[in-house]
């Protein structure tokens, strides 16, 4: 099966083990954040990992609401006078975004065997259900539930 012909997983698959850029500094997260703002209504999946993976878009304020949420977590979370743990496919105009999790990070830039899954994922194309490879911890289900409750 060719890229073109591929299944909507390999779509998706192909997609994010593609190229990313990390939002190296805080500022340069922020410039992500605020072009993905302009664009909330472009039709984002968001996906948690660990949850089910959307079958549908986000609606614009769902972005917006996970945008503002997900900053004040990783702010509070991630301690460093860095950023490092948000990769676009291209921070210009993103199409594909990945968030680790401040408490999982393991080698999540660099070369790894087995580098760890984001705890996040905004795209534009449908996800699917990426292999486990941790349990999800309890507080963060509760977070995601209660950011669309």
């Amino acid at each position: 099966m060719t890229a073109e012909t591929g299944t909507p997983q390999d779509t998706f698959l192909a997609a994010f083990r593609g190229g990313f850029t990390a939002a190296l500094r805080w500022h340069h997260l922020d410039a992500l954040w605020e072009r993905l703002r302009e664009r909330a209504d472009a039709g984002w999946y968001l996906y948690a990992l660990g949850e089910t993976p959307p079958t549908t878009p986000a609606t614009a304020d769902q972005v917006l609401a996970f945008i503002t949420g997900i900053d004040t977590l990783l702010r509070a979370e991630h301690k460093e006078d860095y950023c490092g743990i948000v990769y676009a496919d291209n921070p210009q105009a993103p199409a594909f975004i990945k968030i680790y999790d401040p408490h999982n990070l393991g080698v999540s830039c660099g070369f790894s065997d087995n580098p760890p899954l984001p705890g996040w994922v905004l795209s534009l194309i449908p996800p699917v259900d990426l292999p486990a490879t941790r349990v999800l911890p309890q507080n963060r289900r509760r977070w995601w539930r209660k950011l669309f409750a």
